[in-house]
């Protein structure tokens, strides 16, 4: 497994309903919720590394450090960003970027751990 650091991934999404703080119970105003910009970060984290690991691993979301600096509404366009830091063993620690049209609306640290996932998943509780 040679995960190399400075590997980045941009995405971008658009915000809809569904990411709604009002939608998604994190805040009673129609902007984009700190819980969808998180998810997306994670979410663009996780194919970062995705494309060094064999099938049957994957990586696991362990610590987000992030600060929503700005809101956004429905319908704009977000783009994410995350970048491979560090890469210790099995841990990967992340830079990750959220922007608007207007700029940066969220930034902060992600660490994920690469799993095997079958034995993962024999290990989560039933």
């Amino acid at each position: 497994m040679d995960i190399l650091v400075g590997s980045t991934l941009k995405r971008t999404m658009t915000v809809g309903d569904e990411h709604l703080a009002s939608r998604v119970g994190s805040g009673g105003l129609d902007v984009f919720a700190t819980p969808s910009m998180i998810a997306f970060m994670e979410g663009t984290a996780l194919q970062v590394a995705q494309e060094f690991l064999p099938e049957t691993s994957s990586t696991v979301g362990t610590l987000v450090n992030v600060k929503h600096l700005k809101a956004s509404p429905l319908g704009a366009t977000i783009t994410c960003e995350a970048t491979i830091t560090e890469v210790d063993g099995r841990r990967l620690v992340y830079d990750v970027k959220a922007f608007d049209d207007h700029g940066l609306i969220g930034e902060g640290i992600h660490e994920r751990f690469v799993v095997d996932c079958a034995k993962f998943m024999a290990k989560v509780s039933k």
